[in-house]
């Protein structure tokens, strides 16, 4: 498949099922993370990567999360919550740790964070895997990014679920490029 026919076909599953990537596969998603744009060479992403029983820990800390932000929910709320952490054999969170000191733009350094959970995403597309990118309440829930190790200068982007495509949603209809393209400047009329 060619680089193109990869980004084009790349959709988030439905669901996942196991195995998820082997070691090797995860270095290699792993590098094609730090691949992307990166102004200032500040490499501001961080990753960590959450497998096997670690999950049950990770869907506890969701579990948590929600009851901080709702405190009248249910139990039925919280086990839903609880269960996203077993979505996928494997979770690669991504945060981007930023430096205020530095002459590049905050939004900057996110903005390469974001590039690098997607070529995780597209790296796992091309070795047979899939993933979807979530983020929700939790992303930005401090007791979650301290939970996972991230400072307070960190900014969760998204949880990367990955692992086999098991049920996935139908095709995308081709974009509507008139609706979201102008170019400027405006030609003239005559």
């Amino acid at each position: 498949m060619n680089g193109l026919d990869l980004i084009l076909t790349r959709r988030s599953p439905l669901s996942l099922r196991p195995p998820g990537p082997d070691e090797a596969t995860l270095r290699a998603m792993l590098s094609a993370a730090t691949c992307g744009p990166d102004h200032g060479r500040l490499a501001p992403w961080r990753f960590v990567v959450i497998e096997g029983e670690g999950r049950h820990a990770f869907g506890r800390i969701l579990a948590d999360s929600l009851r901080r932000r709702i405190a009248a929910a249910d139990a039925a709320m919280v086990a839903r919550e609880e269960a996203k952490a077993l979505r996928a054999p494997m979770i690669i969170v991504v945060a981007a740790q930023t430096r205020e000191c530095s002459p590049i733009p905050a939004v900057e350094q996110v903005i390469a964070a974001g590039i690098a959970a997607y070529n995780i995403l597209l790296a796992a597309r091309a070795s047979g895997f899939a993933g979807m990118w979530r983020t929700g309440a939790s992303a930005y829930d401090p007791e979650v990014r301290q939970a996972l190790g991230f400072d307070a200068l960190a900014s969760i982007v998204g949880f990367l679920y990955v692992g086999m495509p098991d049920t996935m949603p139908r095709p995308r209809p081709e974009a509507d490029h008139a609706a979201c393209v102008r170019r400027w400047p405006a030609a003239e009329t005559a």
